[in-house]
Parts: structure tokens; sequence; C-alpha cells
């Protein structure tokens, strides 16, 4: 059974301020996604599952459907609030969707295979995807899930610091967490994170972050239903309360369910943190497809 990917589209983007996971960036309209998508086929997976918001529906599938009919299977399903609650009744106010893990597991109808997770609006790859597949193929089983671990160099933003998920590992390079920076930048040539109180650490320069690339089977998803179970029992009345998928891993290997590897890849990766981004991304895929690495429309 060839795996499957799983694109997260329905987050709210309020940091960018628009629907940012349809901006066009590429020569031919390409969003984003359709570079994971065709790094995704070209890997070999044969199936993309879509997380969106059912008021987006029609016009996501108007945009994605006659592009890729013929080329990947396509399904799609919706984070609703109300789904996989098992009756849990949220505050009334609250409007935010309840996360990363939550999305994941409203998945869970759609996929019976092993499966990569990405963000919709990053750009991951060719290696990364090459990668993945390769894992899911070989190695992935009920006990053994992977992440992708970038160079921390490689996902920085030039308009500004940027948060991320740095990943301390062990001899085997299994996971051990991952420790979330929320201010990283590069200062004089040496990446650093600073605290909330404005002290300054250096990162090691074999660091690698987590953009959230995934790969795990079907026996992630009782154990996710589980765990927003007691999410929801500790936090369901927070209304910014979220399930994260870094939370639901850290759980995971602490509970001794089994092991997360961090397969390291060299590929650049870039996406839109800041609306200054948005030219950078445009430069950089001209780039990539300057050094042929991919054609001038992908479609």
């Amino acid at each position: 059974m060839k795996p499957t990917l799983l694109i997260m589209a329905a987050g709210m983007a309020s940091r960018y301020g628009s629907m940012k996971q349809i901006q066009q960036f590429g020569p031919s309209g390409e969003t984003i996604m359709d570079y994971s998508i065709y790094d995704a086929i070209k890997a070999g997976f044969e199936k993309v599952v879509f997380i969106i918001r059912k008021d987006f529906a029609e016009d996501f599938k108007a945009i994605f459907e006659p592009k890729l009919q013929g080329k990947i299977k396509t399904e799609y399903v919706y984070q609703e609030m109300t789904a996989f609650t098992e009756g849990y009744q949220a505050p009334a106010d609250r409007t935010k969707p309840w996360g990363t893990s939550h999305a994941i597991l409203c998945a869970q109808p759609s996929i019976n295979e092993p499966f990569a997770v990405i963000n919709a609006d990053d750009f991951y790859g060719q290696d990364a995807f090459q990668k993945a597949y390769d894992f899911l193929v070989k190695e992935a089983n009920d006990q053994t899930f992977a992440l992708v671990g970038y160079q921390l160099e490689n996902t920085l933003s030039e308009n500004g610091s940027v948060s991320r998920g740095v990943c301390e590992v062990d001899a085997d390079n299994n996971l051990v967490q991952i420790n979330e920076r929320l201010k990283v930048y590069e200062e004089d040539g040496k990446i650093v994170y600073e605290e909330a109180d404005g002290s300054k650490h250096p990162i090691g320069d074999t660091a690698k972050a987590s953009m959230n690339f995934w790969c795990f089977t079907p026996t992630l998803f009782p154990f996710l239903q589980e765990e927003f179970r007691k999410f929801l029992a500790q936090s369901g009345q927070e209304l910014k309360a979220e399930f994260l998928i870094p939370y639901s891993a850290d759980r995971y290997i602490k509970d001794g369910k089994g092991v997360i590897k961090v397969i390291p890849t060299a590929a650049q990766w870039f996406g839109v943190t800041y609306k200054e981004d948005a030219p950078v991304v445009k430069q950089r895929l001209e780039a990539e497809i300057a050094a042929g690495k991919y054609p001038q429309r992908l479609w």
C-alpha cells in the first residue's frame, strides 16, 4: 500500500492576514502546495488528503481538482470544531480551530496506510519528500514514526526572528524532545535564540529544526483520540488552547509508545512567515526552476 500525503490547509493564516495557502508564487500561478504535491508524486506518493475548512471547500476544490485530475488521487476532510470531541461542549465564543493534532485526527476516515504530514504553506524540497517516502515504505511501523529534520540555517527568515522547534536527539538519532524557541535569528554569523528576558543563547551548528513534516502509520489515530480526550478535559475551556503535533509527539515518546526517528535533510525550507517573505519565496522558486529542478509550468 503506497503512502499518502496529508496536507494541513485549514489554518486561519492570522499572522499573514490572508489565505496564504492559495497565494500564487510560481511563474505559472502555482501555490507553494503545488510544489509539494509535485515533489510527492515524483517521490512515489499516490494519494493526497487535504485538511481544509468546510466553508472554503468549493473554492479550494475549484483550484486544485482541474490540475491534479489523473495525476494523484485527492480526498478532502474538514477540521470542524465538533469533530472527534465525543460530545464535549466547547466554549460558545471559541473560533480558533483545536490545533494541528486535531487536524490530523480529522483525517482518520480517509487514511488506512502510512502517511506523511506537511503544512500547506511551507516549501520542503525534493530531498525531504524522497526521504519521507523511503522511510514510510521501508521503515515505518506501529512503533516507529519519523520527523524530517532541517538544518536550522536553512529555515531562517531574512525579515525577522522566527519561532522554531529545535530537535534534541539521542545517539540513535531518535527524537528526545522538541524545544520550542520563540525568537531564533542569525547574529554575527551565529544562530541564536532569545529568551523572554532578552538573554541570548547560541544554537549548535548541527541542530535540526522541525518544520512539521512528519511520517506516521494509522496507529497514530487512536493515540491522538485518547490524547485529545485528555486535552479537552484539561484545556478545552481555554479559548486559545491548541492540541499541537509537537506536544503529541512528546507524549508519544515519553509514554513509551515507540520512537520517532529524525531524518536529516539538507533541503532548503522556505515559507511565508511575514508578508515581506513573499518576494523572497518567488525568487527562491525562480532559482529552483533555473537550476532545472522544476519546469516553468508544473501541471
